[in-house]
């Protein structure tokens, strides 16, 4: 009856379910883990951004990586700008989707070591490969306020970090590449400045990030889980279909011929 599920054709049938279903498992587990994610996120950067500032130096040091805990958190730092060694990142947009440079600008310290501070976004005034006009920030002792970030690498952020570049731009906001181009002791991360504020409408301040946002995970999830469902019920439906078809075809075979009525 059914016999023909041993037949070639059956069997790699059968083999591609036995396959698709793990794998359509996975896959939603996959999404689901990425929807947890960003929902914790969301709150480490809520937790963040309600939170007093505290110094950059409490949170950071030399070589050392931002936790994910205090992702966002908002710090503070007395130094002077070192506009000599400012660079710019490539390849960035603002909240209008327009493609310009970051400003990175090393921040020293009181006790001499740096923390790498992005001003924020500038048009490019012509080619991606001049180097831009920038504003000057504030000259003297300052205090800066922002929120602490992690180092980009390619492998998180998926940016290449591109070699041979024009002199003074980077692809990566990377307080490791800073310390071997500065040949001093740079703060691990960055922080994305909120204040003081600009002189003039640039360097255009990076905005907060958005952490209301869910994202789609959780739904994908739950479709790849009722696709997962969904094929053995679609493998039954075509077997039944197949041994239907099978019989029909097999007693219209052996149906006696029947013989034209005389003229």
């Amino acid at each position: 009856m059914y016999r023909f599920l041993l037949s070639r054709q059956w069997v790699i049938l059968t083999l591609i379910m036995l396959a698709l279903i793990p794998t359509m498992i996975e896959l939603g587990f996959w999404q689901l883990h990425r929807h947890e994610h960003k929902v914790a996120l969301n709150r480490v950067i809520s937790d963040s951004l309600s939170a007093k500032p505290v110094p950059a130096e409490s949170l950071t040091a030399p070589g050392q990586a931002v936790r994910h805990e205090n992702l966002y958190r908002r710090v503070t730092a007395k130094g002077t700008f070192d506009t000599a060694d400012e660079v710019v990142v490539r390849r960035r947009t603002n909240s209008d989707e327009e493609v310009g440079f970051h400003v990175l600008t090393p921040f020293v310290l009181d006790d001499g070591r740096v923390l790498v501070v992005n001003r924020g976004w500038i048009p490019a005034d012509g080619a991606q490969t001049e180097f831009p006009k920038i504003p000057a920030p504030a000259k003297g002792e300052t205090t800066v306020t922002g929120r602490l970030m992690a180092d980009e690498t390619s492998g998180d952020s998926g940016i290449k970090d591109v070699r041979g570049l024009p002199d003074r731009m980077v692809m990566l906001i990377n307080s490791e590449q800073q310390a071997k181009a500065l040949g001093k002791q740079v703060l691990g991360g960055y922080v994305e400045l909120t204040a003081p504020e600009p002189a003039g409408d640039v360097p255009e301040l990076i905005s907060a990030p958005n952490h209301s946002d869910i994202g789609p995970h959780m739904a994908y999830a739950v479709q790849w889980w009722l696709f997962a469902a969904g094929v053995p019920v679609g493998f039954v439906v075509l077997v039944r279909r197949e041994r239907r078809d099978r019989a029909e075809a097999a007693e219209a075979a052996s149906a006696p011929a029947t013989e034209p009525a005389p003229v």
